[in-house]
C-alpha cells in the first residue's frame, strides 16, 4: 500500500522532477514522466517545428548514469553531415574506433556502429584554429569541412564557450550533430535541473539555426543559377526550415 501511494504521488509531482515539470509548463512545453525508469520526455517547438527532449537511461556506452537527448527533424542539404563534440569524448571515440577496426580482425564499420564513431573515420576534421576560445575544448568533423566551420563559428561558437562554463563545465560527454533530416544533441547529465535544461535547449536551437544557415550558404556556393537558387535557399531559412526533433 505504501509503495502504491508513493507511485501515485510520484506521478502527481512529476516523478521527483517537479521543478522540471513546472519549468516545462511555464515555457508552454509538454512534460511526461517515463514509465518504469527514472526519466521524462519534454516536447517543445522552435520557430514552428517541434523538438523532443528526453532524459533517462543512456543509449550510448560512453555515457554513464543518465543521458540528455534532444532531437529535431530539419531538412538540410543531403551531402552535409556535421559533428561537434567535447574534445575528451572525441579522443575517447577515436581510440575505441582504432582498437575496434585496426587492432582487431574487424575490417568494416557496420550500421550498428554509432554515427559519431563512423563519422570520425569517414569525415575530415574541421580546423578550429580561428576559434581560440573553444579549440581546446571541442573537436569537429564534417563531410564538407568549410560548411562545418561555417556552422560552428559565430553564434554557435559563442554558445559553446558559454556552455563550457555552465552546462558543459568539466567537459562531460557531449555532442551536437546535424545531418539530412535530423539534428541531435546528446550529453551526460546526472541531475536534470531546469536551468541546465534551459541551457541545453538554447544551445540546441542555436545549433539547428546555424546548421540551416551553413547548409544554405553551401547550397548557394554550389550552384550556377544564383538568382533562382538564392531565393529558394533563403526560403528555407523561414520558420518552416527548422524541423522536428523526433524520436530516433
Amino acid at each position: 500500500m505504501l509503495q502504491a501511494i508513493k507511485r501515485i504521488f510520484s506521478h502527481t509531482v512529476g516523478g521527483g522532477h517537479a521543478d522540471v515539470a513546472a519549468w516545462a509548463r511555464q515555457q508552454g512545453y509538454g512534460f511526461k514522466r517515463a514509465r518504469e525508469v527514472d526519466g521524462f520526455v519534454i516536447d517543445g517547438a522552435a520557430k514552428g517545428r517541434s523538438w523532443r527532449l528526453e532524459w533517462g537511461p543512456p543509449q550510448r556506452a560512453y555515457i554513464e548514469g543518465h543521458e540528455l537527448r534532444l532531437r529535431m527533424e530539419v531538412d538540410l542539404t543531403s551531402d552535409i553531415q556535421m559533428l561537434v563534440l567535447a574534445l575528451p569524448l572525441m579522443e575517447q571515440l577515436e581510440r575505441q574506433t582504432y582498437e575496434q577496426f585496426v587492432e582487431s580482425t574487424q575490417t568494416q564499420i557496420g550500421e550498428t556502429t554509432p554515427e559519431e564513431m563512423r563519422w570520425l573515420v569517414m569525415f575530415a576534421k574541421v580546423e578550429l584554429s580561428t576559434l581560440k576560445n573553444i579549440k581546446p575544448l571541442f573537436g569537429a568533423v564534417a563531410s564538407v569541412p568549410a560548411a562545418g566551420l561555417a556552422w560552428i563559428e559565430g553564434p554557435l561558437a559563442r554558445c559553446l564557450e558559454s556552455a563550457s562554463m555552465g552546462l558543459l563545465r568539466g567537459q562531460p560527454p557531449f555532442l551536437l550533430m546535424a545531418m539530412r533530416g535530423r539534428t541531435y544533441l546528446r550529453m551526460q547529465l546526472a541531475e536534470p535541473h531546469a536551468a541546465k535544461l534551459a541551457q541545453a535547449v538554447q544551445l540546441f536551437e542555436i545549433g539547428v539555426e546555424q546548421a540551416v544557415l551553413a547548409t544554405a550558404r553551401h547550397r548557394l556556393s554550389s550552384v550556377t543559377d544564383w538568382p533562382t537558387s538564392a531565393s529558394t535557399a533563403w526560403q528555407d531559412l523561414q520558420p518552416q526550415g527548422l524541423g522536428n526533433r523526433d524520436r530516433r
